[in-house]
């Protein structure tokens, strides 16, 4: 019998042709060389071998996931380029990267100014998996009603949505740690997305499926908050889900506590981070590398939540 595929839903890797485009731009988000200059922050210099495609497929197939979903990394702040400034850099992304060699597949990227569908329909004919959407274009239930498009047609179609910081909105000559803006303003805005959809998303979509990387910024966590200022906190959302990308175990065990173990999804962040090892045991490895994984891309039979003993029920 076949062994179950281990999936990681959030990896990066870009295509040449990803790449060309963004040292094509004399503005930022642009490549300088191998630096790479963003709006809001510092200029980072970009590892090559982060990017050699054959070298981070081997990486994988030594040992890492059958299935990698990657993404361009809305850090970079595409999503809100004006349509006509965005759309090369989303062309070359969609067109190289449903070339990429296994085990990676990709994620679909949309403009979030002028969320028109017509691009997303042509990336998901394309391949791509789902759409990668930026947690500030989803920070309030009235940013949710004005990307509806985007969401409303991966419902229609079955695909899943990944939701993942967005550009940094921080002073870049501020005099900030290298850290702050993936430990602060990444946190903050998947926090705001996961209230936002707390909020109003289910409503607004009640079949769609959605993972948030990074442990939603450890929003789960906050629910007895929510709670003691007034807000519903009531069963198990099935087809919402977490990405473990950048925690390790106490995090994890935290939000395990909340949220039971079947919305846990593999995210690696690879190259920007590496997944740890929760040490929960051989059946939670296989829900949250192998099932959980399965059922964020293709959903669930079963139609109805799994609740596990001893669990705190979610909206």
């Amino acid at each position: 019998m076949a062994q179950p595929a281990v999936v990681d839903v959030h990896q990066h890797v870009w295509p040449e042709r990803f790449v060309e485009a963004l040292r094509a731009r004399v503005r930022p988000p642009r490549l300088a060389g191998w630096t790479l200059l963003l709006t809001g922050e510092p200029p980072y210099d970009v590892a090559p071998d982060d990017h050699d495609t054959a070298k981070r497929a081997a990486r994988e197939a030594d040992g890492g996931a059958d299935l990698a979903l990657v993404s361009l990394s809305s850090p970079l702040g595409i999503e809100w380029l004006p349509p006509d400034d965005a759309a090369p850099l989303l062309d070359a992304w969609h067109r190289g990267a449903v070339e990429l060699p296994r085990p990676f597949r990709p994620w679909a990227a949309a403009n979030v100014l002028d969320p028109a569908t017509t691009p997303l329909k042509d990336a998901l004919d394309l391949g791509c998996v789902g759409l990668q959407l930026p947690a500030d274009a989803m920070a309030t239930p009235a940013a949710l009603d004005h990307v509806a498009p985007l969401l409303a047609l991966c419902e229609e179609r079955s695909r899943p949505v990944l939701v993942h910081p967005g550009p940094a909105a921080v002073d870049a000559s501020a005099a900030l740690p290298g850290w702050w803006v993936p430990v602060v303003d990444y946190v903050a805005q998947l926090q705001a997305a996961w209230w936002a959809w707390h909020a109003a998303g289910r409503t607004l979509f009640p079949r769609l499926r959605i993972c948030f990387a990074a442990c939603a910024g450890l929003a789960p966590v906050h629910h007895e908050r929510l709670v003691a200022r007034g807000g519903r906190f009531s069963r198990i959302d099935p087809d919402v889900f977490v990405d473990t990308s950048s925690y390790g175990p106490r995090a994890l065990d935290a939000v395990i506590r909340v949220l039971g173990i079947d919305p846990i999804v593999f995210g690696s962040d690879r190259p920007y981070a590496e997944p740890t090892d929760p040490d929960l045991g051989d059946a939670a490895t296989h829900a949250i590398r192998c099932a959980n994984p399965q059922r964020l891309l293709e959903g669930d039979s079963r139609g109805h939540a799994v609740t596990r003993a001893g669990n705190h029920p979610r909206t």
